[in-house]
């Protein structure tokens, strides 16, 4: 059994064909989803699927990109609910930086700033992370050890295969793998995953996004986790089911899943 960490269900690219999608992933052995906050707008959609699905859970938070909507969320509201397991995905994301200097560096300080509320909220809800950096790496590992992240832990989403944020291992963070590392030009990835700890890795889809090989260029959905599980054993020499259930056993650890 294979429990998708990522996976944008409330993405309107799902609407038409939902309930058959949710049966394709059980088919294939999903037996549990969780839906990152990305857009306030979004949340509520999120919510209903939780309490729709008994398997499928939710994080509240803000995407940076999406950074100047952090104030229209009810973290109290939502972060008490049942089925919120945490907060994010939040973080850093330098990829489109455009403008001068001065601007960069003024966009560079808003995320900062919404990024260090949502660790603060990660700490006083006890929820653990689920963090996006994108370019980023030095700063975003700088600002979760100034903010003692470490305390609650969490999971950085689609990792980047950067060297630099290894060591985030030790503070409690998890490794989300996902359909870039059946890609051929993923070399880094390839090269890096066998250095990661076998309890700190996990699977994630980030569906409709990163569809693996052979899907490439289709939306991406959770059935596809089976992709990126036969993947992570071709590499770490372990099967398909010996991934499944170590990063099943990892994801209800990190998330107090029951």
């Amino acid at each position: 059994m294979i429990i998708d960490t990522h996976v944008h269900l409330d993405d309107e690219r799902y609407l038409e064909d939902f309930d058959a999608m949710m049966e394709r992933a059980h088919d294939a052995g999903v037996e549990a989803f969780i839906i990152p906050g990305a857009h306030p707008s979004t949340l509520q959609r999120a919510v209903e699927i939780c309490e729709q699905y008994e398997n499928v859970y939710f994080a509240v938070g803000v995407h940076p990109y999406d950074k100047e909507n952090i104030d229209s969320i009810d973290f109290d509201l939502f972060a008490s609910h049942k089925k919120c397991v945490a907060i994010g995905e939040c973080g850093l994301d330098y990829f489109r930086l455009e403008g001068s200097e001065e601007e960069k560096h003024i966009e560079k300080k808003a995320q900062y700033d919404v990024f260090r509320r949502q660790i603060r909220l990660a700490k006083r809800f006890q929820k653990p992370l689920i963090v996006h950096i994108r370019d980023a790496s030095h700063d975003a590992k700088t600002v979760l050890l100034e903010e003692g992240a470490g305390e609650i832990g969490g999971v950085l989403h689609c990792y980047n295969a950067d060297d630099e944020l290894l060591s985030l291992s030790s503070e409690g963070f998890y490794f989300g793998i996902g359909g870039v590392v059946t890609f051929q030009n993923a070399k880094k990835l390839i090269n890096i995953l066998p250095r990661i700890p076998l309890e700190k890795l996990l699977i994630e889809t980030d569906g409709p996004y990163l569809t693996p090989h052979p899907h490439r260029g289709s939306r991406n959905e959770s059935a596809y986790t089976l992709y990126i599980a036969d993947k992570m054993g071709e590499l770490l020499g372990k099967n398909s089911a010996e991934i499944a259930t170590l990063t099943t056993l990892n994801a209800k650890k990190l998330f107090a899943l029951g």
